[in-house]
């Protein structure tokens, strides 16, 4: 079997793996790389294979790093399925459309700017309708089903306990006379995190692929987060200020809404106005609110005693513009969650605009923001930057909780890798820029002295 990484090697953006097996091509991921505005243009664009040679394609979860170019690969003419979990299916379904919808209203704005210099309008990769069309190239598959999907090939999802129907890939192989089995893990989720499960161990691995997203740094614990969460929020709320937190709309907005909604109850929050202005989030806590089968006891036992784990009476949820608009008229202290999570795209931007000038005010985030994005600069301290094109001075506060992450730190990937069992022959570390792969590489030497560990590069093949 040949793998080629087509994405996410030594970069944690633009996930896409090509297998080759039994004269059959099998895509693990297809996401949308995010970066420099040129450089994702042109790799998302054009794929370095021809869509319509692959035979079937496998989704771990519904980031938009890791499925954001299935709309793009399906309209370039692959037939074949997509298989994933449920819970992935029905994230993945409206996480596609909304990326359509951005990339349409970014593209009229750009375009519009670009006609005043008398330069030629963009174009969106692709549309909602060719969104539509790849959903229905979905295949669902619940945790521990073994299901064949290519001649020799069985694909069994494991729980990653990253977001909602994450899973871990597991793949039997049959090939040539030998058997084997490879494990791509997916994103790990922190063991313990808010509402759901950890990740499952796998048995008898054969061949590893692992993220190493915070490959060589230690998260604070979640209770430690929660209490930084009420200090960061608390003070800016109390001297009259606005928070302003740019979160990825599947996971991590339902993991901070969830933890607002316990800090207010406990009363370490004053009950304060609380907005989720955003479309993809207010419909993906829709999805979340039916697969609770997903959550851990806590989570589970809450929603079954207490009611919606997401719902409040202080919380809007906003999917209409104008209702978004009418943010920018806020006097009072409030709480605005808005995607995206790397402040990439989407509302948040028009929040960093109008509120991020004003020294009172709270820019908060609660995730990883890849090299180059605006969140990764607002968080190096860059003023002024580039929203919509304009420069824009940042004067608010500006912090960054890293324990509510939803990929698991050095430790406990370490741990996860000590759960696995197997004669683990050869590993590939991805997903992580390359400081973190290669040190995650060399605790991995560590960790599984007798495996061949390797960080490939962009585009590298490789044979198990």
């Amino acid at each position: 079997m040949r793998i080629h990484f087509h994405g996410a090697a030594r970069t944690t953006t633009g996930s896409m793996y090509l297998l080759e097996v039994n004269g059959q091509r099998l895509l693990l991921e297809c996401g949308l790389y995010q970066g420099r505005r040129d450089e994702s243009n042109e790799r998302n664009r054009h794929f370095p294979f021809d869509p319509k040679t692959l035979d079937a394609a496998i989704l771990s979860h519904a980031h938009i790093d890791h499925c954001g170019n299935f709309p793009n690969l399906c309209k370039q003419g692959f037939t074949g399925n997509i298989y994933s979990t449920f819970a992935t299916r029905d994230l993945a379904s409206i996480m596609l459309e909304d990326s359509a919808r951005i990339q349409q209203s970014d593209a009229l704005l750009i375009s519009k700017k670009r006609a005043e210099k008398g330069l030629p309008a963009v174009e969106p990769l692709y549309s909602p309708s060719d969104a539509e069309k790849a959903v229905r190239q979905f295949v669902a598959i619940n945790y521990d089903r073994p299901m064949p999907v290519a001649d020799g090939v069985t694909v069994t999802f494991k729980d990653a306990g990253h977001i909602l129907g994450s899973a871990q890939v597991v793949l039997d192989v049959r090939e040539g006379g030998r058997k084997f089995r490879y494990l791509f893990s997916g994103d790990i989720g922190r063991p313990g995190q808010d509402i759901l499960r950890d990740a499952q161990p796998v048995e008898n691995v054969d061949f590893l692929q692992i993220e190493s997203t915070y490959g060589n740094r230690l998260h604070s614990s979640p209770v430690d987060a929660r209490e930084e969460l009420a200090a960061l929020v608390g003070d800016t709320i109390r001297d009259g200020g606005k928070v302003v937190i740019p979160a990825f709309s599947v996971g991590r907005t339902q993991q901070i809404v969830y933890a607002l909604h316990q800090l207010t109850d406990a009363g370490k929050l004053p009950r304060v106005p609380i907005f989720v202005d955003s479309p993809l989030s207010t419909n993906a806590t829709e999805i979340f609110r039916l697969h609770p089968e997903c959550f851990d006891e806590q989570a589970y036992t809450f929603l079954r005693e207490k009611g919606n784990p997401f719902g409040m009476e202080n919380l809007t949820y906003i999917r209409e513009v104008a209702g978004s608009r009418k943010l920018n008229e806020l006097k009072d202290a409030a709480v605005i969650i808005s995607a995206s999570g790397m402040a990439e795209a989407g509302r948040v931007l028009h929040h960093l605009r109008n509120h991020g000038g004003n020294p009172a005010n709270l820019i908060l985030f609660v995730g990883y923001c890849a090299e180059h994005t605006l969140g990764a600069q607002i968080i190096a301290g860059r003023s002024p930057v580039n929203i919509y094109g304009e420069p824009h001075a940042i004067r608010a506060r500006v912090a960054k909780i890293d324990a509510f992450s939803g990929h698991a730190d050095r430790n406990e990937l370490s741990a996860y890798v000590k759960s696995l069992t197997g004669h683990i022959k050869k590993t590939f570390v991805i997903h992580g820029e390359e400081t973190q792969s290669l040190a995650f590489a060399g605790t991995l030497k560590e960790l599984l002295p007798k495996s061949e560990i390797t960080v490939p590069v962009l585009h590298q093949v490789m044979e198990v």
